[in-house]
């Protein structure tokens, strides 16, 4: 699985592709709206706490491999962008709205792109060659995806 970086407000939250869309860090997030020294210790407490209240925000968690600083890919909890809304939620922050249109911005980017590879496929398929169109039934499949 390959990582990749945003950087908010100087500081970098691992993402990668999952699903078709892009997965953050969790403890990214929570180190750049904490600011915590300990920002993995801050998430697993946190964890803690919304599982103790029933919360279902940790079930929108999913452990993806990221490369870590010691460049090694290890298991870290990532949330799509509706995940981290989620968790945003929990978390008193000053920062928490600015990141919520930062984080829109970079979730939308994946969708954008997605479209455009749809419709390029689409453009390519009625315009370009029908007659190879009509033939691959996997090109059909992904334009439908």
């Amino acid at each position: 699985m390959e990582t990749n970086i945003a950087v908010f407000r100087g500081k970098e939250i691992r993402k990668t592709i999952h699903k078709n869309e892009w997965w953050f860090s969790v403890v990214d997030v929570v180190g750049v709206l904490t600011d915590s020294p300990d920002a993995g210790a801050y998430w697993r407490k946190l964890k803690q706490r919304l599982k103790g209240e029933g919360s279902e925000v940790v079930t929108f968690c999913h452990g993806l491999k990221l490369t870590a600083p010691d460049g090694k890919l290890r298991e870290t909890d990532c949330a799509n962008t509706e995940g981290i809304f989620r968790i945003i939620q929990s978390i008193p922050s000053p920062k928490a709205e600015p990141f919520k249109r930062w984080l829109a911005k970079v979730g939308y980017e994946r969708v954008q792109a997605s479209f455009c590879a749809r419709a390029l496929l689409y453009f390519c398929a009625v315009f370009v060659s029908p007659v190879l169109w009509s033939k691959r039934e996997d090109l059909r499949e992904d334009l439908a995806a």
